[in-house]
């Protein structure tokens, strides 16, 4: 790629666990580079990014890429690895437009980036278009020896390294034939793993060696160990030479693995969470309040649309993920602030309607994060938009209902509709439909027209306050579902709602008094 103004992807071993393993080279690496990219799970804490921080330099920006699914469950229509594809072909993309924008990109991999790493899903993706080198790491598998303090092969002996993902009947027939063995991915895999290591006569010569080189390494009997206390970051070990010297065992009793305790961020250094509310759309809609602490943040944590609406600030780092994440999202936001983060949690209208700040305080109700400050801060709402652009359709009372069922069944959100039909108030609608739920706003309408009027007026108002901005007023009977999408939120009056046309367009109002009082 040479001759380019592109940038340069590293891929950078970080090494089992101890930020002291780092390489020279790798922490040389990662303090120079333009874009620091790391991996988790979707509850947001990295690993990597952990082990690297004392490298990090202020300013970075960082890509917090973080899986959709960590088991083989997920309602992906490809299943579970088309869900992980996907995953991978978006974050290569991310990568790919800092590299076409000339930004050196440091891609961090725990232990070796082409050992069971996933790097080198990036690595294939970018390497044919980009200039890509690869730093290697200490193996988990090393560091699994050092902690044994005893050698796993001498002499012609042979070294088998198995993921414990293999069924259980194939792990054993290898087990039997080799002299020494590694056996990565535990975790869930364990009990598997202790058969094979059972039947192919090799459990009493096995150990497991948890978070090697970290601060809660343990080191155990494979006999001794608990199957619901097993890390996936941990290694069964089974040493080819007897071992010579005694071998340092934690107390089956000590701290377990994957406790609260265990991974309670510190605090000394606690920051803050701050949830905010950017309003619907148009930039002057989005409060002083709320300016200002965006600019006062070090970290923005949301959805990528959102994030993609605040101006990009020097030194700031900026987390975006997918809208289906909320839960890790808003562990992510608390353990970046127990680090001493000024965090602003970043939602679209309010925060506290159908958005970000109920899954921050529901996270913040945990022990661990006790000591972290949360605050929200309120922001204009889409239903107080679109009811401003026909005039006031809300003036009396209201209800307010997502439509939809992601989080709560059909069952649920038939039975809230028909309620407020019959008891006659405006209902502000959100989340009406999206590219994969299409049917609801039919069923929507027919259940509203058990009790309302087919003439009952309804405001369509899609990207109001944006550059697409559309606000028409239906009947009832005429709503067509095929008008109506995920950027829509919908008006549906009450009896009292009187819609009128004027020279600049239809105005309503849902009268303040009711009947004859």
């Amino acid at each position: 790629m040479s001759g380019t103004a592109k940038g340069k992807l590293w891929g950078i071993g970080l090494g089992p666990g101890d930020p002291e393993l780092v390489t020279v080279k790798a922490a040389r690496l990662i303090g120079a580079a333009d874009v620091v990219a790391f991996h988790s799970a979707r509850h947001g804490r990295s690993i990597s990014r952990g082990i690297a921080a004392p490298y990090l330099r202020p300013g970075q920006l960082e890509e917090h890429l973080i899986y959709p699914v960590t088991t083989e469950t997920t309602d992906h229509p490809g299943g579970y690895q088309g869900a992980i594809d996907e995953f991978y072909e978006r974050s290569a993309a991310l990568l790919a437009a800092h590299l076409d924008a000339g930004r050196t990109v440091a891609l961090l991999a725990a232990g070796d980036p082409l050992f069971y790493s996933s790097y080198m899903h990036m690595h294939r993706r970018l390497a044919d278009r980009f200039d890509a080198e690869i730093v290697p790491g200490i193996t988990s598998v090393s560091a699994a020896s050092a902690a044994l303090g005893t050698p796993l092969v001498e002499g012609e002996q042979v070294l088998t390294v198995l993921p414990g993902t293999l069924p259980a009947d194939e792990l054993t027939r290898r087990l039997a034939t080799t002299e020494a063995a590694a056996i990565m991915k535990l975790g869930r895999t364990y009990p598997g793993v202790r058969q094979a290591l059972s039947d192919s006569g090799r459990l009493a010569d096995a150990y497991c060696v948890e978070r090697a080189s970290s601060e809660r390494q343990r080191v155990l009997r494979a006999a001794d160990v608990d199957d619901t206390e097993v890390p996936y970051f941990a290694i069964a070990v089974v040493p080819g030479p007897a071992p010579t010297t005694e071998i340092p065992l934690s107390p089956p009793g000590s701290a377990v693995a994957g406790s609260r305790a265990a991974h309670s961020p510190p605090t000394e250094a606690t920051g803050e969470v701050v949830v905010v509310g950017l309003g619907p759309g148009a930039a002057e809609w989005t409060t002083p309040e709320v300016t200002a602490a965006l600019a006062q943040a070090t970290d923005l944590v949301g959805y990528t649309t959102y994030i993609d609406r605040v101006p990009v600030r020097p030194g700031q780092r900026r987390h975006a993920s997918d809208n289906r994440v909320e839960s890790e999202r808003a562990a992510m936001a608390l353990d970046l602030a127990a680090r001493g983060g000024r965090v602003a949690v970043v939602s679209s209208g309010d925060p506290g309607v159908f958005a970000m700040a109920a899954a921050v305080v529901e996270e913040s109700a945990d022990p661990r994060w006790r000591d972290v400050p949360v605050r929200v801060l309120p922001g204009m709402t889409a239903a107080g938009a679109v009811a401003a652009r026909v005039g006031a359709p809300l003036g009396h009372d209201f209800a307010m209902i997502s439509l939809s069922d992601r989080l709560k069944p059909w069952d649920v959100v038939a039975q809230r509709i028909s309620a407020v039909a019959a008891a006659d108030m405006a209902l502000a609608v959100y989340n009406p439909a999206s590219s994969q739920r299409t049917w609801q706003v039919a069923a929507m309408r027919d259940l509203l027209l058990e009790h309302r009027k087919p003439d009952t007026p309804v405001i369509v108002g899609r990207d109001v306050g944006g550059p697409a901005e559309s606000v028409r007023v239906v009947s009832l009977a005429d709503l067509d579902p095929a008008e109506v999408d995920m950027r829509t939120l919908l008006i549906v009056g009450a009896s009292t709602t009187t819609a009128f046309d004027t020279p600049t367009g239809t105005r309503v109002y849902t009268a303040r008094r009711y009947g004859t009082h």
